[in-house]
C-alpha cells in the first residue's frame, strides 16, 4: 500500500463524519479531511482505465452511510472505518492510497447467486473461501476476465450484469462483478480451480463465513437484502483473519 508522510485528519461530530463531496465521471465520491480530491480523484480508475477531475464541497456522513460510501483515499479510510465501528475512531491516519500505484496484478471475480445461495470456491486444507475469478489476461477487459473464469471454475456460462466493487489487496486490483449465470456445476476433474471445491452458501451466511476479500462478503450480504451499489463500491482490504467479525 503506497504510504505518505501527510496525515489524514478524522473529525467526527454528532455522530458523522466530516468528508469532502466530490465528483467524478462515475458520481460522487467523498474525500478524508487532508486528502486533496484532486489527489485521489485520478486513483481509484473504471474498468476503462479513465478518470475525471474533481468539483468538491464539505459534507458530513454517519456511519451507517460512510460504511457503504465511496471514501478516498481508500487506505485511509479502511483505518478510519475500522476504529469508528469498532467505538474507538482515530484522531488522525496515515495517507494511504493503493488506488494511486500501479497494481502488481488486476484480478476480476464473479459473483453468482441463485436462490438465495452465492457460489463460491472452497479451498478445504487452508478453510476458506473465495469469490470465483483470477488474473485479467492481456488485452482482456476485467468483465471478459470475470465471465472466463467463472467457465473455467464452474463450468456455469456467466452474463455480467453490473460491476458492483472494486477492491485493492496485496497490491492487487481486483474488480467484482453481478453475473447472471446458466447452467450446472461441471465434474471436478474438468474445472481448473487450483484445488478448491465449488459449493453454493447462503448468502445470509457471508458475514460468518471466512470468505476473502473479507470486506467485501458483508457488504454483499448486505447488497443482496437491501439492493445493489448504484456505482461500485471502493475498498482497501487488509484484513488477514477471516474468522474475525468485519462489519466495517
Amino acid at each position: 500500500m503506497d504510504s505518505d508522510p501527510r496525515a489524514v485528519r478524522v473529525r467526527i461530530e454528532a455522530d458523522a463524519l466530516h468528508l469532502t463531496r466530490a465528483q467524478d465521471a462515475e458520481g460522487a465520491y467523498y474525500v478524508l479531511p487532508g486528502a486533496d480530491a484532486a489527489d485521489v480523484a485520478a486513483g481509484a480508475r473504471g474498468t476503462d482505465g479513465t478518470t475525471a477531475t474533481a468539483t468538491a464541497n464539505a459534507t458530513a456522513l454517519p456511519l451507517a452511510e460512510a460504511l457503504h460510501a465511496r471514501i478516498r483515499p481508500v487506505g485511509s479510510a479502511e483505518a478510519v472505518l475500522r476504529g469508528w465501528a469498532r467505538g474507538a475512531p482515530p484522531p488522525c491516519v496515515a495517507f494511504e492510497d493503493p488506488a494511486a500505484v500501479a497494481p502488481v496484478r488486476v484480478r476480476a471475480g464473479a459473483i453468482v447467486i441463485r436462490d438465495g445461495r452465492i457460489l463460491l470456491i472452497h479451498f478445504t486444507d487452508e478453510a476458506y473461501y473465495e469469490i470465483p475469478g483470477g488474473g485479467v489476461e492481456p488485452g482482456e477487459s476485467p468483465r471478459a476476465a470475470a465471465v472466463r473464469e467463472l467457465r473455467e471454475e464452474s463450468a456455469l456460462a456467466g452474463a455480467v450484469v453490473a460491476e458492483v466493487a472494486r477492491v485493492w489487496k496485496e497490491g492487487r486490483r481486483e474488480h467484482y462483478f453481478t453475473l447472471d449465470a446458466e447452467g450446472e456445476i461441471g465434474p471436478p476433474e474438468t474445472l481448473d480451480t487450483y484445488g478448491g471445491i465449488p459449493v453454493w452458501v447462503p448468502v445470509a451466511e457471508l458475514p460468518r463465513t471466512p470468505v476473502w476479500p473479507r470486506r467485501l462478503a458483508w457488504r454483499i450480504a448486505h447488497w443482496h437484502r437491501t439492493g445493489w451499489p448504484a456505482r461500485p463500491a471502493e475498498l482497501a482490504d487488509s484484513v488477514e483473519d477471516l474468522t474475525a467479525p468485519c462489519d466495517w
